[in-house]
């Protein structure tokens, strides 16, 4: 299992990420009202515990990102979740491409949001979302 590597000094999440390792957490769209019926929320709630009605924060071995409020809610969101990153060094963030499945927005709306992130050695972002950064 390797679900991170580094392309070009970039810390880059596996597109196909089945286990986690230790302290590695999961990253992946939600909707507010945590209903994770769906994509990788449904993946996130069946293999790594994210609760059923959390659709914010860290939960189980996965934070929960709400990406389908609109654009304003997703930037907050991605701030919120930088925020934690940054409390929480001891985790490695896997962050799926959040918002680029059943939320309908296209990597080139959502990655400049984690732009901030990319100076956050415990963040590693998917390889869309970095070639477009």
């Amino acid at each position: 299992m390797k679900n991170t590597q580094i392309i070009g000094g970039r810390r880059v999440a596996s597109d196909n990420i089945t286990e986690l390792g230790e302290n590695e957490i999961f990253v992946f769209g939600s909707n507010i009202q945590g209903a994770h019926g769906g994509g990788a929320a449904w993946f996130a709630h069946k293999q790594f515990g994210a609760e059923w009605g959390v659709g914010e924060g860290l939960t189980g071995r996965t934070y929960a990102l709400p990406t389908m409020e609109g654009e304003a809610s997703l930037k907050a969101a991605v701030k919120h979740f930088i925020a934690c990153a940054k409390q929480h060094p001891e985790l490695t963030f896997l962050v799926t491409a959040v918002g680029c499945g059943i939320a309908g927005y296209t990597p080139q709306e959502v990655a400049p949001l984690f732009k901030e992130a990319l100076a956050l050695e415990n963040v590693y972002l998917p390889e869309v979302f970095i070639e477009v950064l």
